[in-house]
């Protein structure tokens, strides 16, 4: 069974940054992507950035230009830079339907 840990959260101010991580229990060249997600208080969880085996990225528009996800061996990492508020939420590791238990990211003005 697929194990995801993130790590990484924390506290941070307005224009700050965090890098969050997400070992895996597989190398990542063998999964057809692996995602990161956020939920944000009082709304649903949303895409956060994405990457492909390929190597290929995807990322939400609200974050384009700020985040990048990359990947290593067997973890994935998203660097996030020039946090705003609206980056508050709890972050998971995503990939197929294993979902890891979460990093708390707080971003105060």
């Amino acid at each position: 069974q697929m194990q995801l840990m993130e790590s990484g959260g924390g506290l941070a101010q307005v224009g700050g940054s965090l890098r969050l991580s997400c070992g895996l229990n597989e190398l990542i060249s063998n999964l057809h992507v692996v995602n990161w997600y956020r939920q944000a208080p009082g709304k649903e969880r949303e895409l956060v950035a994405r990457l492909s085996r390929s190597g290929n990225t995807q990322y939400a528009d609200s974050v384009q230009g700020r985040f990048t996800i990359s990947g290593h061996s067997d973890t994935v990492y998203l660097q996030m830079n020039n946090l705003e508020p609206e980056d508050t939420g709890v972050y998971y590791c995503n990939t197929f339907d294993s979902w890891g238990q979460g990093t708390r990211v707080i971003v105060s003005s």
